[in-house]
């Protein structure tokens, strides 16, 4: 009987900005029908505050079912409701996690020199899989993503501080999620911030970049001297 895997994925990839081997590794998950080169330049933005980490976006494992439209998805979107958002990530969390053993691997670095950064539908991956990794990341980033689970989130590793994004007037993912998320989060006991910003729909500005870089700088500590 012929077992089944999980599909590989694969991504724009940026090496360090020091030259030198990576310390650290950002893994950049992107939302729901985007793909990875939609979110890499988050990486560029942040490579002179972290230029001892690798930058990696990985593209989703399933195209979109009417692919005239282009774009990927992490799992299928249907009902949009918060069992879905659940049993999608728990379906897709096999295949990131893989990818994510395979980049540290590649890297030599072990699982808390690992940050999850995710937008949207990869915000919920971020989430999904980060807080249940069995070495936990020295960092969670969701932009404008759900909890999946948030009502019932069962046991998750709680040493890895998350960082939650979001704009007041997202008209896809109402900022209520965000709230719920944190509250989840602190019932758990995992330590979480929360920016809800102003005038923002939808989407990553200047303002959750800058919230972004300064959070994986603290997480990752100083960078080591020339």
């Amino acid at each position: 009987m012929t077992g089944t895997f999980p599909p590989l994925l694969d991504g724009p990839r940026l090496a360090p900005a020091s030259g030198k081997p990576a310390r650290q590794l950002v893994v950049i998950l992107h939302g729901y029908g985007a793909d990875g080169l939609d979110l890499i330049d988050l990486g560029r933005a942040w490579q002179g505050q972290l230029p001892d980490a690798a930058f990696v976006a990985p593209n989703a494992p399933e195209h979109l079912p009417f692919e005239a439209l282009g774009g990927r998805q992490w799992f299928a979107l249907e009902e949009r409701d918060p069992n879905e958002y659940r049993l999608g990530a728990q379906a897709a969390q096999p295949v990131l996690d893989r990818f994510l053993d395979d980049e540290l691997a590649r890297h030599s670095l072990d699982g808390s020199a690992l940050a999850l950064v995710g937008f949207s539908q990869g915000a919920m991956m971020t989430f999904q899989c980060g807080l249940r990794r069995p070495s936990p990341p020295a960092a969670l980033i969701g932009f404008s993503g759900p909890l999946p689970g948030a009502g019932q989130l069962g046991p998750v590793n709680t040493q890895s501080p998350v960082l939650i994004v979001h704009g007041e007037e997202d008209d896809v993912v109402a900022s209520y999620h965000a709230q719920a998320a944190q509250k989840a989060l602190d019932d758990a006991g995992v330590s979480s911030s929360l920016h809800l910003l102003a005038d923002l729909g939808h989407s990553i500005d200047e303002r959750g970049m800058v919230l972004g870089g300064r959070f994986l700088e603290k997480a990752f500590g100083p960078a080591m001297p020339v």
